[in-house]
């Protein structure tokens, strides 16, 4: 590839930039928008789409200087930035663009030629000439690119002459007022626009060519830019020109004006040609090579990165170009294709414009040679966006939908490159600054929202551990699984990569899965819990499953200590193998009078159960024991008033047990025996009576289903279950 021809930034970006600019729509349309828009509804045009072009061209322009740009133009740009997904969507519609505008400019090349040598003005005769047009420059590209781009200057020459000739002409045409404003009778500005806007989207032509140049990161902002800003030059003159010296109503009517008014009209006419082919030879250059470059990065089918000669010229991608132009030829209409053209466009500079406001505010190592504002990029995306909508709201949701599309199927693809993808960067940010806010304040009594650190070894049931961990910790909780692994010499930790755990079946739940080696499994969970989070995100509550066979562990003993001591809500699950969590149908929770602060750690535990798909047809019982003879109705009131507070819709059963005086886990084996979840606080004990309690819920747990133990941290506010002083109010 050494002898590789390699073009400048005259050459290889200006050269076909300008051409485009001042192509079709300044010669056949410019006049028409400046008779219907009025001369300052004319210039508010040219320089809202300017507005878009200039902010675009800045936004390309700084990405361009701060990654090596290959071939591929916009789409490589956007790739790298902004990842495979985005890029190849918007290359996708950048490239159907271009396609498109190649026979915007040959329709219009058909009415200069057809008109000039009277061969017919019907949509067929229009057809016909783009076709044998597009079939010419077609084969030029094919025979040599370098011999395509050297036409360029023959053509800027003609093209520079032809204005002089237009700024000299004279004409019998001079209004007797100037139209500043539409009239009634004009098309909508809107209209206007759409058909106007394809205008200043020849910028592209250039960075399309940026796998062909010698040094794409000077030659892209350089060239891009002074090709915007020439055109903006001229297309202002041009309209100022053509309001004071030609009447509005000849302006609307009359394409060919231009040419009737010039002092010498074959210049002109050479001129229409010229820009009109060269900007369609520009599309044809440049869209394949967009095709190609999308193509090698597995995005478009393979059989389009095939390229032939030593500049590996796309000729396959070239063929689906003559392809798509053809069937825009065949639409024969100018303005519906403008229309069409300008909605590819509006689409894709969108994107281009957010991807660099993203890139420069959220990727740390988005360092461009070529600095600009952030907000420029946003504005430009902003702009298009509106413009889009005010022109044709189907048509912006029809495209937004269509790049959508685009953008998950390449997801799904999961097409992955060695470059920077700016959403990691932006979620980054995202998450940076969240902590920062979350960690600044500090609120002891907000609602409980579970970040949990969950334990659960491999076993036939640990999915139902995973599962009701995930229901349990809510919409917005973080629940993080520990599996670990038993190593006594323990000499050499796991790679940080290796601890991540990737299984669908943690995806799925939206859990996220870590695995450690340790030699100890007790002193494994103390450190994981006295260590593991960071500011704004720190866990406060450890899940496990109940620990059978462990009431004379001293190990057991101490970590559980460790975990009171650090102040963490503990949840333990029974999980009965037998019947599991049964239909989902039925939740208990155990309430007594020194459950203060369980019983409130239940209630939002409940209003996260009922807020799961498995358990939304749930029945939620409050079950309070009454040991002390008070009237029923006051604590019905008082736990309805506290169920209301928290918004959970529960049964409230009180049990009358000042007679009888029941153990309370005799109580719970009458009530809650084909019960689906049992829920149950954890009373304060002294660590020494820990083996005793364990046995007492063994032998409970053999009669009743699943079950969840809950011991609330001290965060939780305490709930008044003391009725002894409670009075029924009159």
């Amino acid at each position: 590839m050494s002898g590789k021809k390699k073009f400048g930034t005259f050459t290889g970006v200006f050269t076909p930039s300008i051409l485009t600019i001042l192509g079709v729509i300044m010669y056949m349309r410019l006049g028409w928008v400046v008779g219907n828009a009025g001369l300052i509804g004319a210039i508010a045009i040219i320089i809202i789409a300017h507005i878009i072009s200039v902010a675009t061209g800045l936004s390309v322009a700084s990405v361009a200087t701060d990654k090596k740009i290959g071939a591929g133009g916009i789409y490589y740009v956007l790739s790298r930035s902004m990842g495979i997904p985005i890029g190849g969507s918007i290359g996708i519609a950048i490239y159907v663009g271009t396609a498109f505008s190649i026979a915007l400019y040959l329709i219009g090349f058909a009415e200069s030629f057809n008109g000039y040598f009277d061969l017919g003005m019907s949509i067929n005769d229009l057809r016909f000439t783009g076709t044998a047009a597009l079939v010419l420059l077609t084969a030029l590209a094919l025979i040599s690119t370098s011999a395509a781009l050297k036409t360029q200057f023959f053509i800027l020459a003609a093209i520079i002459v032809s204005l002089v000739s237009i700024f000299l002409g004279t004409n019998d045409f001079v209004p007797d007022t100037v139209a500043l404003f539409s009239t009634e009778d004009s098309v909508s500005l809107e209209v206007v626009f759409a058909i106007f806007f394809p205008a200043v989207t020849g910028f592209t032509a250039g960075i399309a060519m940026s796998g062909d140049l010698k040094d794409p990161k000077r030659s892209i902002p350089v060239g891009t830019l002074l090709a915007i800003g020439v055109g903006l030059v001229v297309y202002i003159g041009l309209a100022i020109f053509m309001a004071f010296t030609i009447n509005a109503e000849v302006l609307k009517s009359d394409y060919n004006i231009l040419m009737k008014m010039a002092l010498f009209a074959p210049v002109v006419v050479a001129g229409i040609w010229g820009a009109t082919l060269s900007s369609a030879l520009g599309g044809i250059l440049g869209g394949p090579r967009i095709l190609q470059a999308m193509s090698l990065d597995k995005v478009t089918p393979k059989i389009f990165r095939k390229g032939k000669g030593e500049n590996n010229e796309p000729v396959n991608a070239l063929f689906l170009v003559f392809i798509i132009a053809e069937a825009g030829i065949l639409i024969g209409e100018l303005d519906v294709i403008a229309r069409v053209v300008s909605m590819f466009y509006l689409t894709a500079y969108g994107f281009i414009n957010i991807s660099y406001f993203l890139e420069s505010w959220a990727n740390p190592d988005f360092q461009p040679t070529f600095k600009i504002k952030r907000w420029i990029g946003l504005l430009g995306f902003i702009a298009c966006f509106l413009v889009m909508f005010k022109l044709d709201m189907v048509a912006m949701f029809g495209s937004l939908a269509v790049v959508g599309g685009l953008y998950f199927t390449l997801q799904r693809k999961e097409v992955h490159l060695q470059s920077n993808d700016v959403w990691r960067s932006v979620w980054e940010n995202v998450v940076n600054k969240g902590l920062k806010k979350i960690d600044a304040k500090v609120d002891k009594n907000s609602n409980w929202n579970p970040n949990i650190i969950l334990f659960s070894g491999e076993s036939a049931h640990q999915s139902y551990l995973l599962e009701l961990g995930k229901t349990v910790s809510g919409r917005t909780g973080i629940v993080t699984n520990f599996k670990l692994i038993l190593d006594k010499e323990n000499n050499k930790p796991l790679k940080k990569t290796e601890q991540i755990i990737r299984d669908n079946s943690y995806k799925e739940l939206g859990i996220f899965a870590r695995q450690i080696k340790v030699d100890n499994i007790y002193h494994g969970i103390t450190n994981i819990a006295s260590t593991f989070g960071f500011s704004g995100v720190e866990p406060n509550t450890i899940m496990m499953g109940w620990p059978k066979g462990l009431e004379n562990s001293v190990e057991y003993s101490k970590m559980t200590e460790t975990l009171l001591y650090l102040d963490y809500n503990l949840l333990y699950l029974d999980f009965d193998k037998k019947v599991k969590f049964g239909n989902y149908q039925s939740v208990d929770l155990w309430w007594r009078e020194t459950d203060s602060k369980n019983a409130e750690m239940m209630l939002n535990i409940a209003r996260f159960i009922i807020a799961s798909p498995k358990w939304n047809n749930t029945n939620i019982r409050v079950l309070f024991v009454n040991n002390n003879n008070v009237e029923i109705e006051i604590i019905h009131s008082k736990i309805a008033k506290l169920v209301e507070d928290l918004r959970v819709n529960v049964e409230i059963k009180i049990i009358n047990n000042a007679v009888e005086q029941k153990p309370f886990y005799d109580l719970i084996k009458e009530q809650s025996e084909f019960t689906n979840l049992t829920l149950i606080g954890i009373p304060n004990y002294k660590i020494e009576k820990q083996a005793e309690f364990v046995l007492k819920t063994n032998y409970l747990f053999e009669s009743i289903g699943s079950t969840l133990l809950v011991k609330a941290a001290n965060n939780f506010n305490e709930l008044n279950l003391d009725f002894i002083h409670e009075t029924p109010e009159k």
